[in-house]
């Protein structure tokens, strides 16, 4: 949730030629899934299956977004592998804030092609093309976890991973015992357990997409110039205009597909947590017993030496692994990220 050390690897994350086609769907009891295509610019032997919830494609305005709305369907994609070589395991990919299921889509290949497993990247509530609810609380996006897994019938051997907000969410998942049985291992990257003040520079990114939006500028470019009033970093503001849709009508404009009023809202929450560390162990400070892995960019101060003993405390058998970037860790180090993800993963 700090904007990235590296300018290479925000590119990588706000850039990409593959743009999976869908159908449109109507509102069943079925699984939402499109009819499964193979990518010719992947190197991989996977199977792409882009998908969205049907309720992804409704417009929410801000006095429309239905209150307390738990759970979600959340939008998706899922990358199966050639071969199975991990029967009845999946991994499961949770983006940070203002990030998307997008930004996990060349990641996703690897770790199919690599894991042997299918791979779900997902949109979590108020992001991407998933529905617009409150709260935008860790506790809420947790229960949205659990209803996925629950439709999808991922009923075991979820491997699940997080970056950044994300990672927060898949820990709140974690440590709640009514809802983390499917739960194999949990892997959060640069981001701890503890409670902390997130940057200032994030309320400003959601003021400045507001102003966008009531300027109606018609291009990208005029977008990137009101940015530029808060953000210096290029990469940054084109990884922020990847929220972007152009609207229809006799005077198209862009708008942002993401609630800024309910995130610009949100944002001083971001920092939270929903549970306090034990001792004693209880209801409000629980803790999982399960493999964990804390994946952390050395220049970042998300994993930092005060906090580590709060992740220890929730999390006994964590294991810490750290490489050389800034928070963007997936990102600047793509390839060492699978394959410490895959050594933890076949480890266990």
């Amino acid at each position: 949730m700090v904007k990235p050390s590296s300018i290479r690897a925000l590119r990588a994350l706000s850039s990409s030629s593959y743009r999976p086609t869908r159908r449109t769907v109507l509102p069943t009891a079925s699984n939402f899934i499109a009819n499964p295509g193979q990518s010719s610019a992947s190197p991989f032997k996977c199977r792409i299956q882009p998908t969205l919830s049907c309720c992804a494609r409704q417009l929410h305005s801000a006095t429309t977004l239905p209150k307390y709305t738990i759970p979600i369907d959340m939008a998706f994609d899922v990358v199966q592998p050639n071969e199975i070589k991990a029967e009845g395991q999946a991994l499961v990919i949770c983006h940070g804030l203002f990030g998307s299921k997008q930004n996990w889509r060349s990641l996703a290949k690897q770790f199919a092609s690599k894991l042997g497993m299918p791979v779900y990247t997902l949109d979590l509530r108020n992001h991407g093309t998933s529905p617009h609810a409150e709260p935008h609380t860790y506790s809420a996006m947790a229960e949205d976890l659990s209803h996925f897994f629950k439709k999808h019938n991922l009923t075991s051997g979820v491997n699940l991973m997080g970056h950044s907000m994300g990672g927060k969410a898949v820990m709140a998942f974690a440590l709640n015992e009514k809802l983390n049985s499917p739960l194999r291992s949990l892997i959060s990257v640069d981001m701890s357990p503890a409670i902390g003040k997130i940057s200032h520079e994030f309320q400003l990114y959601t003021d400045s997409m507001i102003e966008v939006e009531k300027a109606q500028v018609k291009t990208k470019h005029e977008a990137d110039e009101i940015l530029a009033k808060v953000e210096s970093s290029l990469p940054t503001r084109q990884f922020l205009l990847t929220n972007t849709r152009q609207t229809h009508g006799n005077q198209p404009h862009l708008v942002f597909r993401i609630p800024l009023t309910l995130l610009s809202s949100s944002i001083k929450h971001i920092g939270d947590f929903p549970y306090t560390p034990p001792p004693p162990i209880s209801k409000n400070s629980p803790i999982w017993e399960g493999p964990t892995l804390f994946l952390k960019g050395a220049q970042s101060k998300y994993i930092n030496r005060k906090n580590l003993p709060i992740a220890e405390a929730f999390f006994p058998k964590m294991k810490l692994e750290t490489l050389e970037t800034g928070h963007w860790v997936h990102a600047e180090k793509p390839n060492e990220t699978v394959e410490l993800v895959k050594k933890f993963v076949e480890s266990i």
